[in-house]
């Protein structure tokens, strides 16, 4: 015979007398489920004991809350812990039906509109991070999106590599093309590079100020330059490049590059107005060959010794200097012979106390006349490094600076000091006289003091009265050029809108007063002396302030002289904007894909520095303000020498 099974019933009112005792009160129920609540062993009964079909334990629950904190807490963790409780949370809310269920595990389909958009983010992840294509086919990632979206199935890194990514490629060429079409004046920086494969490239970034007033820069070609490096040929590259753009020449303001003699001749050759890299120009004089080898010699001892580096850091620690670790000089990055110079002269009591400890280094600590030499370049050349630093941005206007900021090395920081050593002395007239000899061709000359002029915080404070008539005159004679190339339309309207409104007069019908209306005669030259001599007599904007938001305003008060504004403040001082594709180009040319091709290259290094390479918005640029106090609080404070016009 099959066993009965009892459940009994406990009055409440007797709960707290039966804590931890068996009794069993009430009446007998066939039941045919088991109970599972945690809280019958708090009222001397097995969960195995208790048959129940119907009901809850809320009062029971209730009663240790009430009358049992503690054992109320430790019911409570117990409910958690249970696997009852577990299976139930593993199941919220209500039943789903089977469509849903079945929708929720299906795969997305590939027109689907969220697998492309799924797509589209993977791609432009790979593009804008520099991140290899094999990612998508690592454990890893796959594991990560399967978390965020299990539905989706990622396509395979030959999806990616050759349909993708060349899609959105082309899709940020048109978007880029479609801005550079409505640019009325260019400017341009170029270089060569060697890749980690010894392979040869060619850059071209292009900088020009936007209809809002804001400076942009793009990269337009990381080009594989097979032939040889000849100026010719260079010339032809980058003249094909502007074809291919379809950016006019003529409309190019100036090209910035460094000291190459195969770049200088093939922008000589291509009769462009080229302006010299202001870092370049500034380091490439700045050889210093005793300093340089003591402090590179003195590093290497550290950076090929772990053991060194240790002891390095623990005498760091007890002499309380900073836990800095040494840096090295390298040839192509600006200011790292500084840098070093600064390092060693920070650390200059540590790095004796170590290298004396071993006899092997001894021969390398530092003498006396070592450590003058070292702090002579360092306070000749220490001011200069963070101009260099602030002359290399891309987002804010800079050549307006080279003026001042030649002005203010003249005056201040390159001036020989009494208690300058022999040293200094000979290292600051050096750089100066390099300095002022490289920028005294009159067509560059001209073109950084037309700059100059053209920015509301300085206008003619840099310029003596001769050179303020010769850059007056030649203003007034590009607005006037701008004339007559635009005659049958206004100075200011585009072709578009004067064909659109002459078709607008043709069909309106003349009125009695037009017969009589005699046109005003158009006051030319002395219209444009006028307005430049207005914006000349305004109040200096303030030195800290982005000249292209000042222009923004009083665009419509001076809009000739705007136009030029707009054609000349988009110079970069420096090709800084070339050498930065070149670290992307690095960055993407690793050990591990070596075997990438040129074309390739091309792609994912526009992919990567391009704005316009996702439907996302652009980067934001970076916040202008924060490089160029150091230059602003510097310069504008200095007065002109007297007899200078203000």
């Amino acid at each position: 015979m099959t066993p009965r099974t009892y459940t009994y019933r406990v009055p409440v009112r007797s709960l707290h007398e039966s804590f931890g005792q068996k009794k069993k009160y009430g009446r007998k129920q066939r039941c045919g489920g088991g109970a599972r609540s945690v809280v019958w062993r708090w009222f001397g009964y097995k969960i195995s004991q208790i048959m129940t079909k119907g009901g809850n334990t809320s009062n029971l629950f209730h009663h240790l809350r009430q009358k049992h904190p503690c054992q109320y807490e430790e019911s409570q963790k117990s409910r958690e812990e249970s696997p009852a409780s577990k299976v139930s949370n593993a199941n919220p809310g209500k039943q789903h039906s089977i469509t849903a269920s079945l929708e929720s595990c299906t795969p997305y389909d590939r027109k689907s509109k969220r697998w492309k958009e799924m797509t589209e983010s993977i791609a432009f992840c790979l593009a804008k991070d520099m991140m290899p294509v094999q990612t998508v086919q690592k454990q890893g990632f796959i594991q990560l999106i399967k978390k965020l979206d299990r539905r989706y199935n990622i396509p395979s890194r030959h999806y990616f590599s050759k349909t993708a990514l060349p899609d959105m490629y082309e899709k940020a060429i048109d978007q880029l093309a479609a801005s550079l079409a409505c640019v009325e004046f260019y400017a341009s920086t170029t270089d060569i590079w060697s890749s980690r494969t010894t392979e040869p490239y060619l850059s071209l970034t292009v900088h020009y100020i936007n209809s809002e007033w804001k400076l942009c820069s793009s990269c337009l070609e990381t080009s594989y330059l097979p032939e040889d490096h000849t100026g010719q040929n260079i010339a032809n590259d980058l003249r094909e490049f502007l074809q291919s753009w379809r950016l006019k020449e003529e409309n190019q303001v100036c090209v910035t590059t460094d000291s190459g003699a195969n770049v200088v001749k093939a922008v000589k050759l291509n009769n462009w107005s080229r302006l010299s890299c202001f870092g370049h120009r500034l380091y490439i004089h700045i050889f210093l060959a005793k300093a340089v080898s003591v402090g590179k010699k003195i590093v290497s001892a550290f950076s090929h010794s772990w053991k060194r580096q240790r002891a390095l850091q623990e005498v760091q620690r007890d002499m309380g200097l900073p836990q800095h670790k040494l840096v090295t000089e390298t040839p192509t990055r600006w200011g790292s012979k500084q840098k070093m110079i600064q390092r060693l002269l920070e650390q200059e009591k540590a790095i004796t106390q170590v290298l004396a400890a071993d006899r092997s280094t001894r021969h390398l600590v530092p003498t006396w006349q070592d450590i003058e030499v070292l702090d002579s370049v360092n306070k000749a050349l220490g001011p200069l490094l963070e101009f260099t630093n602030a002359l290399s941005a891309e987002d804010y206007v800079t050549v307006s600076c080279l003026k001042p900021v030649l002005q203010l090395f003249s005056s201040d920081i390159l001036q020989v000091k009494e208690n300058d050593t022999d040293l200094t002395k000979t290292i600051k007239n050096s750089v100066l006289d390099y300095l002022n000899s490289k920028y005294e061709d009159p067509e560059v000359d001209e073109l950084i003091a037309l700059a100059t002029m053209l920015d509301p915080r300085f206008r003619t404070q840099y310029m003596g009265p001769e050179e303020i008539e010769v850059m007056k005159a030649r203003a007034v004679q590009e607005m006037e050029s701008y004339v007559s190339v635009q005659s049958g339309t206004s100075d200011f309207e585009t072709p578009q809108q004067a064909s659109a409104s002459a078709s607008d007069a043709k069909r309106l019908k003349k009125t009695l007063g037009s017969f009589f209306k005699r046109a005003v005669p158009d006051k030319g030259v002395h219209a444009m002396e006028a307005e430049l001599n207005s914006y000349l007599q305004c109040s200096p904007a303030d030195s800290e302030s982005n000249p292209l938001a000042w222009w923004k305003l009083h665009e419509i008060n001076f809009p000739r002289v705007s136009r030029l504004a707009r054609k000349y403040l988009c110079i970069p001082a420096t090709s800084a904007a070339s050498e930065r594709l070149f670290n992307t180009l690095g960055n993407i040319v690793t050990c591990q894909r070596s075997a990438l091709k040129p074309a390739t290259v091309n792609m994912l290094v526009f992919l990567s520095t391009s704005g316009h390479c996702c439907t996302s918005d652009p980067q934001t640029p970076g916040n202008w303000l924060s490089r160029t106090t150091v230059i602003q609080k510097c310069i504008y404070p200095l007065q002109p020498p007297q007899g200078w016009q203000d």
